[in-house]
């Protein structure tokens, strides 16, 4: 077995992989080929002339300290019915691995179906992707804005407008991907059923909804984005119009600050969540590239660990984090006084997981004082969620 880059002429053996893995029609959708939609990277596992595994890359960037960072997001890791259990995924994580950091993807993420696959490799669960049901009365109940907003359809010429309504939401939360790579393709939001703005000045937008409604008595709304509350209440306002019409809407949690702080929430919720991993694949670069916004206020301080990463050696070993002058580089060297598993890496990276909770978990062995300054890097605990499946 060997595995290599993806190259254009494997596009019918691995959607026949795609559909045994995930299902699907047996004559392809143009769409679904691998080659129909930019901003990825892939490889594929041959046997005996035969393509048995695949493993799509997406170009992403993820937002972390209010910087987005390039990000790998595994997509499509598929492996032949007969080929299970003969080591073909992890032969292509391993291969993975170079892959990523060749491309300058400091960091990698991933829904896994196999987490134990995955956790193998030195990806960690992080972070959350949910999906909330709501009864249409509950949005109708909410108080209402000051003043109405004025909504209407979105245009081609709104999508900066909209990119930068959704940035000005994305950049404040661990996590989300500021969708500005070659891998997404805004102008889609265009077909769905419901791409409806709230006008701001200057061309500006306020806020947006962008939602399908399908057959059946529900609405499903992909993004619910707005710069401040009165926009918010606006755009939940539209949806309780739906009353009578409709039982339930369906949303995409994309902002935490209106469904924790503007929506009443029942006693007892329906959110469906999709938990997802995070790996570090480049250590130092990944530190360089991270916004640290809490180091502004540390005084000049280093913390010393050890990394244990047998599949990606070359950030395995001592390094010593310093912060400095508002920033914080990663250098070799140091005592290892924190030791800390490949596993340990993405959740502290991200702030999802503090070092007590490592601790517990068996990532991380240290004494509390020697770990105090990378739960003070990065805020942790708080959660990290993202708005975008892959």
């Amino acid at each position: 077995m060997r595995v290599r880059s993806y190259q254009e002429g494997d596009d019918e053996e691995l959607y026949r992989l795609g559909r045994l893995a995930f299902g699907g029609p047996r004559e392809p959708d143009p769409e679904a080929l691998w080659s129909a939609r930019p901003g990825w990277t892939g490889l594929v596992a041959e046997h005996d002339g035969a393509i048995v595994g695949g493993v799509k890359v997406r170009e992403y960037r993820q937002f972390f300290g209010g910087v987005a960072v390039p990000m790998g997001g595994l997509a499509n890791v598929a492996v032949h019915p007969h080929a299970r259990g003969h080591g073909v995924a992890n032969a292509m994580l391993d291969a993975v691995l170079p892959h990523l950091r060749e491309r300058g993807q400091v960091i990698s993420a991933l829904f896994p179906s196999v987490p134990r696959l995955y956790r193998g490799r030195g990806w960690e669960q992080t972070g959350d992707y949910q999906r909330a049901s709501l009864r249409t009365e509950a949005l109708a109940l909410l108080p209402k804005p000051a003043r109405r907003p004025v909504l209407r359809r979105a245009t081609r010429d709104d999508l900066p407008a909209l990119q930068d309504a959704y940035l000005s939401v994305a950049s404040t939360v661990d996590g989300m991907l500021d969708r500005a790579t070659a891998a997404f393709q805004p102008e889609k939001v265009l077909e769905l059923d419901i791409a409806d703005v709230v006008p701001g000045p200057e061309g500006s937008v306020l806020g947006y909804l962008a939602a399908e409604r399908p057959d059946g008595d529900r609405l499903v709304c992909h993004d619910l984005v707005a710069r401040d509350g009165e926009t918010a209440l606006g755009l939940l306002a539209n949806l309780g119009r739906w009353t009578g019409i409709l039982e339930e809407v369906s949303m995409r949690i994309v902002d935490p600050a209106w469904w924790q702080l503007v929506v009443t929430l029942p006693v007892l919720q329906d959110v469906r969540n999709h938990p997802w991993m995070l790996r570090v694949v480049d250590l130092p670069a990944a530190v360089a590239a991270r916004g640290w916004p809490a180091a502004t206020h540390l005084v000049p301080s280093t913390v010393d660990i050890e990394v244990t990463d047998e599949h990606a050696p070359w950030q395995s070993g001592r390094h010593r984090l310093v912060v400095d002058a508002g920033t914080v580089t990663c250098e070799p060297g140091g005592t290892g006084a924190v030791r800390l598993h490949a596993r340990a890496l993405g959740p502290w990276f991200a702030g999802s997981a503090d070092t007590a909770m490592l601790r517990r978990a068996g990532l991380l062995d240290a004494d509390p004082a020697d770990a105090r300054l990378l739960d003070l890097l990065t805020g942790a605990p708080h959660p990290c969620r993202m708005a975008d499946s892959f």
